[in-house]
């Protein structure tokens, strides 16, 4: 199961005490100071891990505790740090702290890392002259993980629109196909390689009129089309129900009004299903009224797609030479 959102509540160690100790031998009638630091409690650290693709464990652990420092102990000895809680998340990974509404990091590579709650400090020994300190306080808090696919093209479109047939067609990407809407629940990732050129591209479950209000769950999909570089909007060209341009206009105006700068990006115009009979009239109709160019494909059959991955990766390249 993909999950993208989670929220837990992480705790650091407490700073382990100080200690009151004096050293007396026979020959030392008045013992002088040796007690020891206490050591140093630890910390809670948010961490990119290669081996993690969604936030799913976190629906089954939400607390996570660093260990507290131990005491120190006479003879100058300081107690031994505790050890720190390490939590592993995917590439792509939001942090923010709940409570106060606020983004703390916004991991994007491997073994990336933040501390999300430090640890307290070790107290003092009297071995400074001074009377033993007790260690610092834990820090507690609700940490909310938002994650964003990183991907370099995204598919979107209406349910029902032949998404889940492209990208298992084009990549080695097994999402659940059934010829009914919203049969996609999730956001799927899969690696498009095409005559040596190798590429990530994600599948945005269908959206709908509303989405960027949350209709549909659709505010939650479009998240993940802020990371892409290029948009695949897919049209079901045979579609009876639904005229063809006011498809696009629908999809197009959701993308205007989620903004964040998706509804800029550049955007490939795919005509999919072409192989059945209703889409002839359909695509004459469409071309007319969008004046854009239009690539026709047949997920099923997989008629016009080496020249979609052709322009999708010539794209890419054209855009990695700009950056």
């Amino acid at each position: 199961m993909f999950i993208d959102l989670a929220k837990i509540e992480v705790k650091s160690g407490r700073g382990g005490k100080g200690v009151d100790s004096f050293y007396k031998d026979k020959l030392t009638r008045s013992g002088h100071p040796d007690g020891g630091d206490g050591g140093c409690g630890g910390d809670v650290i948010v961490r990119v891990s290669a081996n993690a693709h969604t936030l799913i464990d976190f629906q089954y652990r939400r607390h996570f505790k660093a260990d507290k420092g131990k005491d120190g102990s006479s003879k100058k000895k300081k107690g031994h740090d505790g050890a720190d809680s390490i939590i592993k998340v995917p590439v792509g990974t939001l942090i923010y702290d709940h409570e106060k509404n606020t983004l703390l990091a916004d991991l994007t590579k491997i073994d990336e890392e933040i501390i999300v709650a430090k640890g307290g400090q070790g107290g003092k020994g009297n071995r400074s002259h001074k009377n033993a300190t007790l260690g610092g306080g834990e820090e507690q808090k609700i940490i909310r993980l938002e994650l964003k696919l990183i991907a370099d093209v995204g598919i979107i479109g209406f349910p029902n629109s032949g998404k889940s047939t492209l990208i298992s067609k084009i990549s080695k990407a097994r999402p659940k196909i059934a010829p009914y809407p919203f049969t996609t629940k999730f956001p799927v990732l899969g690696v498009v390689e095409h005559n040596g050129f190798e590429f990530k591209i994600a599948e945005v479950p269908g959206l709908i009129k509303g989405a960027h209000t949350g209709r549909g769950l659709g505010d939650l999909f479009l998240r993940h089309t802020e990371r892409t570089n290029i948009l695949i909007h897919l049209i079901d060209i045979a579609d009876t129900t639904r005229d063809s341009y006011d498809n696009y206009k629908d999809i197009s105006e959701e993308l205007r009004l989620y903004g964040k700068g998706v509804n800029k990006k550049p955007r490939i115009i795919v005509a999919n299903k072409i192989d059945l009979d209703e889409a002839k009239i359909n695509i004459e109709n469409l071309k007319k009224k969008l004046k854009k160019d239009i690539f026709t494909i047949s997920s099923k059959t997989g008629e016009g797609l080496d020249k979609l991955l052709d322009e999708v990766c010539n794209r890419l390249k054209e855009n990695a030479k700009t950056k």
